[in-house]
């Protein structure tokens, strides 16, 4: 069958060129290499156009990771979208939206930037309203829209280093520190970034993405769209040292960490949930990404793209087998029904929470103990350790509700076990999800971080994780005579589940004025002065003097025969005077 070779065709090619450029990675960080690749697309009266690419061990290990994700993906959907006839657009999207993201990575030009941020932001648009309802089409114009800003900031960058000699701004970010264009530059740059990874305050299109077919939300939500503004500050992490720039990311994102672990907390919406935690995560990374700590938020990037795709794909296969259905109070006992999937879902949450030896671990205990050795205040240390608890709450929630017991609803009937293909695909991460920590530890830290801290700081981390996991279980645990806690305080809980209305204040608070303005305008010209003194009272007025004529000719004999002879006589007067 056609769809089955594109899917297989797609896998085979990525996993090659995933493969290449990982050993290629491997070559140039132990030869600290970098290539800079210079095509000149067009000449015209010595005026070259040149388009530059930066090869580098980051560069291309992010390539590599991208790839092994995106083939993973798209055989995963293989069976996730089995009966779809557009099954070859999807793969088509699919696979420009993955180029769109190599452009941006390894380009050190903010024109060749453009072309994939601008890529990836129509692209993830056409995967969002993939499903054609009313609510695939508000989330992927919310999507759009939100990602413009930071487009429109981007423009601004652009225009603003003509300033310097070209736009290859890799060559001018030492020469930038401490200007005046270096705040300019940065901030619009911190603008376009906070937008494409959804930061506070623009962090209602993340979760409002979840519409999307499954296999995308696990590509964009791990190593694709959000990550792009991360990358990008990887690049100008320069330009956030020792500046107003770093600090207030260093507020925003840890608030946004803070926002995202409360709320999902209080959410029942399986897909929702993680792309909470997906926020979550990259609030981490943009933090200490401020605090200076670049290949830190670099190393965290990787290992969480690994468990959060395979987090994704989890979580498709059991809403497949629930006949559609993603509220986690339905489920339960998973575990017995599915139990390899059920088996790699953990895996992947014990990755989320930091759990030793996996891949989050790694990278989570060496950013919270580099947060603890650093000149931090108290509110930004109380936001890392608490929002670390949270993310081992709602994980350790979700667990309770989707494993433990029985299944709660007896109508929905499992579909089918467990797809082959579908857990073909997740092995393979689940396999990373295990190793990749480690792997990625060993590689990018030539030699070993030696954090030296009181034991008790030291411990800091574990027993937060501890708490946080124990109070997730207690506040999901129900019984017979169990009434809701969270119902108490109803207007707490639903301002802090619904994102600290975020939502409301960007569509209703931005949408609604101009709505009612554009209402009342087209009352009052549409439907009021232009129609009455327009086309509908011209048309009213020659209706009521048809009927009115054909009154007279029905009813009136004589009047009838006066017209016909004054009309003669005008004929003949006519003819005679020509």
């Amino acid at each position: 069958m056609k769809y089955l070779s594109i899917c297989s065709i797609s896998f085979l090619i990525l996993i090659f060129i995933s493969m290449n450029l990982f050993f290629f990675s491997l070559w140039f960080l132990l030869s600290d290499y970098s290539m800079f690749l210079e095509w000149e697309v067009v000449s015209i009266n010595s005026t070259s156009i040149v388009m530059t690419f930066l090869f580098d061990w980051m560069s291309l290990l992010f390539m590599s990771f991208v790839l092994f994700i995106a083939s993973l993906v798209i055989y995963y959907s293989k069976e996730y979208m089995f009966g779809d006839l557009n099954i070859n657009r999807f793969i088509m999207l699919v696979l420009m939206f993955v180029l769109s993201m190599m452009l941006l990575i390894i380009s050190p030009n903010l024109i060749s930037i453009l072309l994939g941020w601008d890529g990836l932001g129509l692209v993830s648009y056409c995967l969002v309203i993939y499903f054609q309802n009313v609510k695939s089409y508000n989330a992927g114009m919310l999507t759009a829209l939100s990602n413009r800003i930071g487009d429109v900031a981007f423009l601004l960058a652009i225009a603003w280093m003509l300033n310097y000699g070209s736009w290859n701004y890799i060559f001018y970010l030492e020469v930038m520190s401490g200007s005046l264009e270096m705040e300019i530059i940065g901030g619009l740059i911190l603008l376009a970034a906070m937008t494409k990874s959804a930061q506070i305050p623009f962090s209602s299109w993340l979760p409002a993405a979840m519409a999307a077919p499954t296999p995308v939300s696990a590509l964009v939500h791990s190593s694709t769209l959000v990550t792009a503004g991360v990358y990008l500050l990887i690049r100008f992490n320069i330009l956030l040292l020792n500046s107003w720039l770093g600090n207030l990311l260093l507020l925003l994102s840890g608030l946004t960490m803070f926002m995202a672990g409360l709320g999902a907390n209080f959410e029942f919406d399986l897909k929702k949930i993680i792309a909470l935690s997906t926020l979550s995560q990259l609030g981490l990374m943009m933090s200490i990404l401020a605090m200076g700590f670049y290949k830190l938020a670099f190393f965290h990037l990787l290992t969480h793209a690994l468990f959060k795709a395979l987090l994704f794909m989890c979580a498709g296969a059991i809403i497949h087998n629930m006949g559609n259905s993603q509220d986690i109070r339905l489920m339960g006992g998973l575990g017995i029904y599915m139990p390899f999937t059920s088996s790699c879902f953990n895996v992947a949450n014990l990755a989320l929470c930091g759990m030793p030896f996996l891949a989050g671990f790694y990278s989570k205990d060496m950013i919270l103990e580099s947060v603890s050795l650093s000149y931090v205040n108290c509110f930004s240390f109380f936001l890392y350790f608490f929002s670390t608890g949270l993310t081992v709450c709602y994980s350790f929630r979700l667990v309770y509700y989707s494993m433990s017991g029985e299944l709660n609803c007896g109508s929905l009937n499992m579909l089918n076990d467990e797809g082959w293909i579908m857990l073909r695909g997740m092995s393979g991460l689940l396999f990373m999800s295990i190793i990749g920590g480690s792997m990625l530890s060993w590689l990018i830290f030539s030699t070993p971080y030696m954090i030296c801290l009181p034991y008790y700081l030291k411990l800091l981390t574990l027993l937060v994780c501890v708490v946080g996991g124990l109070t997730g279980y207690v506040i999901s645990n129900v019984s017979l005579f169990y009434f809701n806690k969270s119902l108490y305080n109803y207007l707490i809980s639903y301002f802090f589940g619904f994102m600290w209305f975020m939502p409301y204040i960007s569509t209703y608070g931005i949408v609604n004025y101009p709505l009612i303005l554009g209402m009342n305008v087209f009352k009052s010209f549409d439907q009021g002065w232009s129609e009455f003194l327009g086309g509908q009272n011209l048309y009213d007025g020659l209706i009521k003097r048809s009927q009115y004529m054909y009154i007279m000719h029905n009813n009136n004999l004589s009047v009838y025969l006066l017209l016909f002879v004054l009309w003669m006589i005008l004929l003949f007067s006519f003819f005679l005077n020509f």
